[in-house]
């Protein structure tokens, strides 16, 4: 489900007489989406962070240099979806 739509989704929803049952399963959905994402986020930023440690502990300039240009990718794609959503 994306962010963006889910508020719209829920508030649909309930707009449209349905029963409270339903409103509370899509906003469990909508929790649950969210809290995946967040997991998601963290493991790949700790995968990331891991190999740039194995470049350092390897003396690996390239790989180094390659991987922090990841980590610093996803951060700034991280802040633009922050950016987004407020």
């Amino acid at each position: 489900m994306n962010n963006n739509n889910s508020y719209a989704e829920f508030l649909k929803a309930v707009g449209n007489n349905s029963t409270s049952l339903q409103a509370e399963k899509l906003l469990n959905e909508i929790y649950w989406d969210l809290f995946l994402q967040h997991i998601h986020r963290e493991q790949t930023q700790a995968r990331i962070m891991n190999l740039i440690d194995d470049a350092l502990d390897r003396n690996d300039k390239e790989a180094f240099e390659l991987y922090t240009q990841k980590l610093l990718d996803f951060s700034e794609e991280e802040y633009q979806l922050e950016m987004n959503t407020n």
